[in-house]
């Protein structure tokens, strides 16, 4: 199996804790809230449910590089992104979110 295109599940709605069905058709459930960013695709719920449909509409195509920097990070708990990002969330944050070489400083 290539790890690259390895999925828990082949459709968003197929995923038991996914909201996709919900944002995508409408269909109202107990335990979602919609959020602002969701809310913000469309004044209208057709407009929004379509433009939600709409970023589910390709795959995304993810290099190996990238797949393995989105794992290291995750497993890590480091932040992905450029240099500048990564300064802001550790200033933000007060935490570190870039890996750090393993073992003592050179003298």
């Amino acid at each position: 199996m290539n790890p690259v295109r390895a999925n828990m599940v082949k459709h968003p709605g197929e995923y038991r804790w996914s909201s996709y069905v919900a944002n995508a058709t409408g269909k109202k459930t107990e335990w979602l809230t919609p959020h602002g960013e969701y809310l913000a695709l469309g004044a209208e719920e057709a407009k929004r449910l379509e433009a939600y449909r709409g970023l589910f509409a390709t795959d995304l195509d993810l290099g190996p590089e990238l797949v393995r920097e989105i794992r290291t990070s995750t497993h890590g708990g480091y932040a992905v992104g450029d240099t500048r990002f990564r300064d802001e969330i550790e200033r933000t944050l007060k935490r570190c979110a870039t890996p750090r070489t393993i073992g003592r400083p050179r003298q």
